[in-house]
C-alpha cells in the first residue's frame, strides 16, 4: 500500500439477528428500494418517481428532476441518522431504531410542509418526528424549484450512516414504505390543502 492508494472496508450485506440489516451506503439504497417496491404494487393514484444522483454533492440531480418533473408535492425517501446509541445524552438522539420512520419538520436544508408534516405523524402509521434541525437532504433542492414544491422527507433511521457498516431495522423501513404509500394517496386524493 503506498501514499494516495484508495481503500474500503469490504462489508457484505447482512441480516442482525431477526429484525435488522447491515451493508454500506444504506442511505439513499434504502430510499430506492422503498421507490422500487412501490413502483411493483398497484397505486391508487398516478404519480411520478425520480432516482437521483449526487445528493451529497449538492442534490444536483434532484434540483434537475424537480425541475423537469415540476410537481405540486413531492416525497423524498432517504435515510437519517439514528443516535440512539450508548452514552449519548437524550438530546442529541435524533430519532431511534424500531420506532418507525423519521419525519422531519425542518433541517439545514428545508423548511417542510406544515400539512404534509402534520398528516404523517397523524396517519396511525408507526413513526417519529426527527428531533434535531440538522443535516440535509434532496429535499433542500426540491422544495426550492419553480414557484416552490410542497415538500415532505420520509427517512429511515440508520445507525452509522455514511459508514461501511449501516444498520437499519426492517420495521422501520417497512413504516417509511407504508407512510410513503399513505401520503401519495392523501396527496393525489385531494386530501392535503
Amino acid at each position: 500500500v503506498s501514499i494516495g492508494d484508495f481503500a474500503t472496508f469490504k462489508s457484505d450485506y447482512s441480516l442482525m439477528g431477526d429484525d435488522c440489516v447491515k451493508s454500506k451506503a444504506l442511505d439513499d439504497r434504502i430510499g430506492c428500494a422503498i421507490l422500487i417496491t412501490l413502483l411493483k404494487q398497484e397505486a391508487e393514484y398516478d404519480f411520478y418517481a425520480t432516482f437521483t444522483v449526487q445528493e451529497e454533492v449538492g442534490c444536483r440531480g434532484a434540483r434537475t428532476a424537480a425541475f423537469a418533473v415540476s410537481p405540486d408535492f413531492a416525497i423524498c425517501l432517504e435515510a437519517t441518522t439514528a443516535a440512539d446509541i450508548a452514552d449519548l445524552p437524550e438530546d442529541k438522539k435524533v430519532c431511534c431504531l424500531n420506532k418507525g420512520a423519521a419525519v422531519s419538520f425542518m433541517d439545514r436544508a428545508t423548511l417542510y410542509d406544515r400539512s404534509l408534516y402534520n398528516c404523517a405523524l397523524n396517519s396511525g402509521i408507526l413513526c417519529q418526528s426527527k428531533k434535531a434541525v440538522a443535516g440535509g437532504n434532496n429535499s433542500g433542492a426540491v422544495h426550492l424549484s419553480k414557484e416552490g414544491i410542497r415538500t415532505l422527507a420520509v427517512s429511515v433511521p440508520c445507525r452509522y450512516i455514511h459508514s461501511a457498516s449501516c444498520l437499519c431495522s426492517f420495521k422501520d423501513i417497512e413504516s417509511a414504505l407504508n407512510l410513503a404509500q399513505f401520503m401519495c394517496n392523501k396527496i393525489c386524493s385531494g386530501d392535503i390543502e
